[in-house]
């Protein structure tokens, strides 16, 4: 299976809550990258030059990510590593971090188009929810004050743990602390990014992950066990065609924040379905221009249209891409940990690395749940026009 293959299958996982599919995705998973990293290093295996290697993704690691790398070999060597990695010292730098971030962004479009911060080892995080300040003349009062402050909010990143198992080959070990990061790193990135896509996209309880862009936020109710809030989806505005009439409706629900106040639109995105894209999207956004060549994803209103496994057929997404927050980060030890639990691999050991993460959507007008059930091809209309005598 291809690697697409194998994250749409993951994707289908996560829908169906079935966690024995999903371990046998992961472990098709971490072959292929395996079989990725070992061709890549049999094929540089002579060539020291490190601007080849970073172009062909084995960066050049700086020496607090070496050293980590280094260590981290000899732990997973050992023939205790769960003792040796229970004693070990070097904390994951921040920089490898940085790059599974840049690396999520670069691949995977719905989490490049959205506002996704690296928190680092903070687990408390402010953000505002304000669009719209409008300064006042004369004294500060104390009402002012509060209005400006009022749209800060806390968001607890510890509540939210996202983790990974990694399957760490004796072969990779072999390569080097270069190729070792590479393969990590690859791990980190697909496990986040399937992660973070379905609770984007779907989650609808604080309790289980980051709340998603369907969630209505007026309509939540409190979990019987006290720990978060579970909130219902939007209702869904059926679309037939993507005419500007619909199309401005739907982005005139988007110029106001949840206040009433008035907001510039831009970076406006359309999360589909990747089946839909073809189906329905692909058809409804083509048009042939004067000169008899096509012209794809053409729209009334400029906007991004991001295709994501996690998006169910049928349904599109639209909002404004950055009023969608996402932080993630490590705890501040940054350990990988021994698993007794997964030994679903030969000759592997798997180790688990937790990271902190949450999100959402930054206020309750910033996005839009569509029904594309029946929407229609794009036609071009033509008017026949007589002058008058």
């Amino acid at each position: 299976m291809t690697r697409i293959e194998i994250l749409n299958r993951m994707a289908q996982a996560l829908r169906d809550e079935n966690q024995d599919d999903y371990l046998e995705c992961m472990e098709l998973l971490s072959k292929n990258i395996e079989q990725s990293v070992m061709s890549k290093a049999r094929e540089l295996v002579e060539n020291q030059d490190s601007a080849i290697l970073a172009s062909r993704g084995i960066r050049q690691l700086t020496s607090k990510e070496k050293q980590y790398f280094e260590a981290l070999i000899e732990a997973f060597k050992s023939n205790n590593p769960k003792q040796a990695l229970k004693d070990f010292k070097v904390i994951m730098p921040e920089t490898t971090i940085d790059q599974v971030m840049e690396d999520l962004e670069n691949e995977h479009p719905l989490l490049n188009a959205i506002d996704l911060q690296n928190t680092s080892f903070v687990i408390k995080w402010l953000y505002n929810t304000n669009t719209y300040q409008k300064a006042e003349w004369g004294n500060i009062t104390a009402e002012i004050i509060k209005e400006l402050t009022s749209g800060f909010k806390e968001l607890d990143m510890s509540q939210m743990k996202l983790s990974a198992f990694i399957p760490v080959p004796k072969s990779i070990l072999e390569l080097g602390p270069a190729y070792l990061e590479n393969y990590v790193r690859q791990i980190l990135v697909e496990s986040l990014a399937n992660g973070l896509e379905y609770g984007i996209v779907n989650n609808m309880n604080t309790a289980t992950g980051p709340i998603c862009m369907k969630a209505d936020l007026t309509k939540g109710t409190a979990n019987t066990e006290g720990d978060g809030i579970t909130y219902t989806e939007k209702t869904k505005v059926v679309v037939k065609d993507f005419q500007p009439k619909t199309i401005g409706k739907i982005i005139a629900t988007l110029s106001k924040n949840d206040k009433d106040e008035p907001r510039t639109i831009s970076n406006v995105i359309m999360v589909v379905n990747p089946t839909d894209y073809f189906t329905k999207i692909f058809p409804a956004t083509t048009v042939m221009g004067g000169d008899g060549t096509y012209r794809k994803d053409v729209m009334p209103y400029p906007m991004q249209i991001i295709q994501s496994a996690a998006v169910a057929e049928n349904e599109a997404i639209v909002g404004l891409g950055d009023r969608y927050f996402v932080g993630a980060g490590m705890a501040k030890e940054g350990r990988i940990d021994y698993s007794d639990e997964y030994q679903f691999l030969e000759d592997n050991r798997v180790y688990l690395i937790k990271l902190y993460a949450n999100g959402r959507p930054l206020d309750n007008n910033s996005f839009v749940v569509l029904d594309i059930t029946n929407l229609k091809a794009a036609t071009v209309k033509v008017e026949t026009v007589t002058d008058a005598e």
